[in-house]
């Protein structure tokens, strides 16, 4: 059996037994293929592999100039790829097992302040009023903006499961929404009395949209003329930073995944459990939000600061 043919195995399994999402997969196979190529281009066989060559691959990566990071997926990824196949038959023996990870140093997520995302709200806010006279279009997606980020702010949700909310999330009567995040697990997000506003008033403009019947069909709550037909991840990300430039932020600072960051972060800073903060982000493990510890360290200083009695604040 080819190479290409037991990638192609490797990634069924993945989306049969574990769910994994379009784009999920898609990033598997394109460390797959670089690990094939790799393999080609050595004149390697996948079954006369051992340890050395495993290692020879990210040597190779590093030389390429990822960073550790990458590398340490590519392994990943590997990894899996290899365990898969001696678990099925394919092979006798996993060669990547033994090899470690690069080194990688966790990186401190960037977060906006409160003000900050405050600026972009008010600014959202802003040019909804400043379209009410405008064309349908100009004030559906002024409208749309506001929404989105008054649900992302709201909700703290990937912005892949933003875009691709369905249609009946603004119908709901609940402060929370139901969300499929990975591997189709479910969780429950909150809902603000302003996200609720904010989406009602979007869903009420954008059925008014008497040329916007084909669209009006989709079961997104933002639909869009795209391929999957509804509002890209690309597109948000760019109007975002359209709208940041606005608000007088940094557009390079701000992003769909920066706004998920604040979610998190401003909770912790308000005295929510790192557990809480776990479910509410659909990580599967807590390790993966261990990175906003650097705001628990600060919020611990600073009650120690101001309640110990030999503190300065005593």
């Amino acid at each position: 059996m080819t190479p290409a043919r037991l990638a192609d195995l490797f990634l069924d399994m993945l989306a049969a037994e574990r769910g994994a999402a379009g784009n999920t997969l898609a990033a598997y196979r394109r460390d797959l293929n670089r690990y094939l190529d790799f393999l080609n281009d050595e004149g390697k066989r996948l079954k006369s592999l051992d340890t050395k060559d495993i290692r020879h691959f990210i040597a190779h990566l590093e030389e390429q100039g990822l960073k550790a990071s990458s590398a340490a997926r590519h392994l990943s990824t590997v990894r899996q790829f290899h365990k898969f196949l001696y678990v099925e038959g394919y092979a006798r023996r996993d060669p990547s097992a033994a090899v470690d990870a690069p080194k990688t140093r966790q990186s401190t997520p960037k977060v906006l302040s409160v003000e900050d995302v405050d600026r972009l709200l008010q600014t959202a806010i802003e040019q909804t009023k400043r379209h009410v006279d405008s064309s349908l279009f100009e004030r559906l997606r002024a409208v749309r903006m506001h929404c989105l980020l008054e649900l992302l702010y709201a909700t703290g949700l990937r912005v892949s499961e933003l875009v691709t909310l369905p249609k009946t999330a603004a119908r709901t009567r609940e402060r929370f929404l139901v969300v499929r995040g990975k591997g189709s697990k479910e969780r429950l997000v909150p809902l603000t009395d302003d996200a609720r506003e904010a989406m009602s008033t979007y869903v009420t403009l954008l059925e008014s949209d008497k040329k916007g019947t084909k669209k009006l069909a989709k079961p997104w709550l933002f639909p869009a003329d795209s391929e999957s037909g509804h509002l890209t991840r690309q597109a948000f990300a760019r109007d975002l930073k359209v709208l940041a430039g606005a608000a007088g932020l940094r557009a390079s600072h701000i992003s769909p995944h920066v706004l998920r960051h604040a979610f998190a972060s401003h909770l912790l800073q308000n005295g929510a459990d790192l557990r809480v903060v776990q479910e509410l982000l659909g990580h599967a493990s807590i390790t993966t939000t261990q990175i906003y510890t650097h705001v628990l360290d600060e919020r611990l200083k600073s009650m120690v600061r101001d309640l110990h009695p030999l503190g300065s604040g005593g």
